[in-house]
């Protein structure tokens, strides 16, 4: 099944199994988003915690998730995305920085297309990576979308200084 829900970034589909298992949240023009056919009807009704902590977290009162996922990938892929969730909310790591942690120090650019199959962006910070630099580079959502979540970070921890 899947919900569609506003968000301040634009309105995100969130696909759920059987079980009430997030597995994929669906950015406005996402790349390499699951196939429609699989999401199932659409229940505007599901999903109530991932709704709640989704609003939690744009209003900046929530800085990690507690969800049941189920999500599927690679064994790289899996470790890539767990690598994401420990880059600490409000700060950024390079797809360089990501891959050396992971033990693979040449490998920044699969790194990177690990990143991009992100099934939940938001839930696992793949908005959190930048390139070398600093520079905002590659997001499934686009550009304007990962600046927004950026700041949207930014924001909240220089208003809890």
């Amino acid at each position: 099944m899947h919900r569609v829900h506003p968000s301040p970034v634009g309105p995100l589909t969130l696909v759920l199994d059987d079980d009430g298992a997030l597995t994929a949240v669906v950015l406005p023009g996402a790349r390499h988003a699951p196939d429609p056919a699989t999401w199932g009807e659409r229940d505007d009704t599901a999903g109530a915690a991932v709704v709640t902590q989704l609003d939690e977290w744009f209003a900046g009162a929530r800085t990690v998730f507690d969800l049941p996922t189920a999500v599927t990938g690679t064994p790289f892929q899996r470790r890539v995305w767990a690598a994401l969730e420990a880059i600490p909310y409000g700060e950024t790591a390079t797809y360089g920085d990501l891959a050396a942690a992971l033990g693979v120090p040449g490998a920044a650019r699969a790194v990177g297309a690990a990143a991009g199959r992100n099934p939940l962006p938001v839930i696992v910070p793949c908005h959190r990576l930048v390139g070398s630099g600093g520079a905002l580079t590659g997001y499934a959502g686009g550009l304007a979308v990962k600046a927004a979540l950026l700041e949207l970070e930014s924001r909240t921890v220089a208003a809890a200084r």
